[in-house]
């Protein structure tokens, strides 16, 4: 196991490696003059060059290229040239904000989807698993932002019943805060319970035709230990690996419903950097949702070989 860590932690890190690499030509590739974008259009030439000059943008690429990995790993990218402060006091509390959203999504969905997959694999082909089948391909093919304008004038509008802003006053506590995020989350809910409940279902009709499924109800065990013990630690991995991956997504690809919600997360204020042209921001934050992304990914890894030891063996053969 410890050998196996050491190569997906290694393997992480050089995908990292090439991630900053990628976005450091990107930048330096757009035309821009950093400079000039803090100073103002009317700023003498000499207030830009010395922008410029104390900013690095003068400097070889080489050079540039050095501090931006030095920066990747002390994850000190400067001031923004848009707010004026330091970038990790613009990314973190958007990061917090994101992380609040996807954690109660998750909470939400994830128990009801592989519940449902669940449910429809072991009454196969029944008016029940077809039930499900089609609401999670129904709820799966509409995007994120038509549910959520949905809800948000069904639920919020007519009803009343849920604030139609996400983003609850600075001085609302944990429940206010859940209540302004809830019709958010309920819009991931929509649109992930049909994904991973085909493929829990579709994992567990697959464990329930094994011949390990088959040797533990000869042996005689009970149709609760077979499910415990022997279907769900193989029927889980993956939904495992799929959750794994949809992680990292949710806290940057949400931008649709962040607008809808008017919610400043992590994913609005990496598309507003890059509309701004604000470098060090965009940087950073596309730094940190391939961060999110390695670090989401190795964790199912690691939980998909602790649940099955032969994926461990076939990753030390990699």
């Amino acid at each position: 196991m410890t050998r196996y860590i050491v190569r997906r932690v290694a393997l992480s890190a050089v995908t990292l490696f090439l991630l900053v690499t990628i976005v450091f030509v990107i930048v330096n590739v757009l035309p821009d003059d950093p400079g000039r974008r803090i100073a103002g259009p009317f700023a003498p030439q000499e207030t830009v060059d010395a922008l410029n000059e104390r900013l690095g943008a003068n400097d070889p690429l080489l050079d540039q290229y050095g501090r931006l990995l030095k920066n990747a790993v002390t994850f000190d990218f400067g001031e923004s040239f848009k707010f004026g402060q330091p970038v990790k006091e613009v990314l973190f509390p958007a990061l917090a904000r994101s992380a609040k959203l996807v954690v109660l999504g998750l909470v939400l969905t994830l128990p009801i989807s592989i519940a449902a997959g669940i449910f429809a694999a072991r009454r196969r082909n029944t008016l029940a698993d077809r039930s499900v089948v089609t609401l999670g391909l129904a709820s799966s093919s509409i995007p994120e932002f038509v549910s959520g304008v949905t809800l948000q004038f069904l639920i919020g509008v007519q009803l009343g019943w849920l604030p139609v802003l996400a983003l609850a006053p600075s001085d609302a506590g944990f429940f206010a805060e859940l209540e302004y995020l809830l019709l958010p989350a309920l819009a991931l809910v929509a649109v992930y319970f049909g994904y991973i409940a085909r493929i829990t279902r579709a994992g567990t009709i697959s464990a329930l035709d094994a011949d390990y499924t088959r040797t533990a109800v000869m042996k005689g065990l009970t149709r609760r230990r077979v499910m415990t013990r022997h279907v769900m630690r193989n029927a889980l991995q993956p939904t495992v690996a799929v959750i794994g991956t949809q992680i990292g997504y949710l806290f940057s690809g949400l931008i649709a419903l962040e607008l809808i919600f008017n919610y400043p997360g992590l994913g609005s204020l990496i598309v507003n950097a890059a509309s701004d042209k604000d470098f060090p921001l965009l940087t950073a934050g596309v730094i940190l949702v391939g961060i999110i992304y390695m670090l989401t990914t190795l964790t199912a890894d690691l939980v998909i070989a602790w649940m099955n030891p032969r994926a461990r063996l076939v990753g030390e053969r990699v």
